[in-house]
């Protein structure tokens, strides 16, 4: 009886002294803190808490300076990883603080936070496009996780409607939103704005306006999103070191293609592409000299457009879809082609369902295009739309 009591009493000293050490190295942790720069120990709680706390703004920025300079009441010997996440604390090293394991065991979080990445989504509004671009960023704000900067270039005359109506919604800190005017190069502006529909084109300088912008999600005004953006954000990280953009095929079916079937000028693939949801990346687009048609040297993005319009402009049916056909005709290696689920059209079904990727894993991206939102010929594209716009923000 006396050798099982001696043992409880051995294990007792040894938690009480395990104890006793663990407060020491707190106590110096605490001390060294306050006496280096006369701060106070709840400033370094206070620190950890911003920078990998679960409870920071979601859409917050990254974090504030770390190291032994943004930190002046902390000792030298402190690391800013430590390593009390696998090692007991008697069994710490000398330059592991017990303050850092305190922390650590509580949050279980790195010290540093993480920038949030933020998206970029661009669509292009004129004329009676508003409400069509209003509901498509309801859908967009509803479902994505990832903080949104969203590019809205318009004419004059909608700037007012647009500020009113975001300006409103309870869900902005969400997201960002910049207006721009309707914009094109002075010497050929009338004939860009007029190619296909009003301001459709705009869509081609994109890469030239928004020069700070690495990469970007371009969508028409009658796209719904019925997935988080951040799910097609993410195929930018599928690109390979040639790809600039991604865009779907204009035809599953080649039988009821368009463009193998009445195009009069080059185009991609077999059936062509839809360039109603693009994703690019636009530092590559900025710096990518293209192969053409019109002569033997490359052309950059913003040296090849008007070229390219002047040659092409009789021949053309769908405007800007059409040049970036016939670019990517010629630079076939630059394209990611994603399914038709995410740009999924009245054509995938309108002659009997020819989407095979939507049968499987649903409708992501749905493009009402054809006016099938305001008419009876697409019930289900209509039903949706409504839907979706009658979703109170306020």
């Amino acid at each position: 009886m006396r050798r099982y009591l001696r043992v409880v009493v051995l294990c007792l000293a040894c938690g009480f002294c395990s104890l006793l050490y663990a407060f020491s190295q707190l106590a110096v942790s605490l001390e060294e803190g306050a006496g280096g720069g006369g701060g106070k120990p709840q400033a370094a709680a206070a620190s950890w808490l911003g920078g990998g706390g679960r409870g920071a703004a979601r859409g917050a920025g990254s974090a504030g300076p770390a190291g032994p300079a943004a930190h002046p009441g902390r000792s030298d010997r402190c690391k800013d990883f430590s390593l009390c996440y696998w090692n007991p604390y008697w069994m710490l090293p000398s330059d592991v603080c017990g303050m850092n394991c305190f922390w650590e065991a509580a949050f279980r979080y790195s010290v540093k936070a993480q920038p949030v990445e933020r998206m970029h989504l661009a669509v292009v509004a004129c004329g009676e496009r508003l409400q069509e671009t209003v509901t498509m960023l309801k859908s967009a704000l509803i479902f994505s996780i990832k903080p949104l900067q969203v590019h809205i270039f318009a004419e004059d005359q909608l700037h007012d409607s647009f500020k009113g109506i975001l300006d409103s919604w309870s869900f902005l800190q969400t997201f960002n939103y910049s207006l721009y005017p309707i914009t094109f190069p002075s010497e050929n502006a009338v004939e860009w704005k007029k190619l296909f529909k009003p301001c459709a084109s705009q869509r081609l300088f994109l890469p030239l306006i928004l020069k700070d912008v690495d990469s970007l999600l371009y969508v028409d005004t009658d796209i719904l999103f019925l997935r988080p953006i951040d799910d097609i954000w993410s195929l930018l990280k599928k690109f390979n070191s040639t790809q600039i953009a991604a865009m779907a095929p204009e035809h599953e079916e080649p039988r009821i293609g368009w463009y193998n079937r009445f195009a009069r000028h080059p185009y991609y693939g077999k059936t062509g592409v839809n360039s109603g949801v693009m994703l690019m990346n636009m530092t590559r687009m900025r710096r990518k000299y293209f192969k053409n048609d019109m002569t033997a040297v490359r052309l950059r993005w913003g040296d090849i457009l008007m070229p390219l319009l002047k040659k092409y402009k009789l021949n053309i049916t769908w405007g800007d879809q059409d040049l970036l056909n016939i670019i990517f005709f010629h630079n076939p290696e630059s394209l990611f082609v994603f399914p038709c689920q995410w740009n999924y059209r009245p054509d995938h079904c309108i002659y009997g369902s020819n989407c095979r990727e939507a049968e499987e894993e649903g409708i992501f991206i749905l493009h009402g295009n054809r006016g099938v939102y305001h008419d009876d010929k697409q019930p289900a594209f209509r039903a949706v739309y409504e839907a979706l716009r009658n979703v109170r923000c306020q």
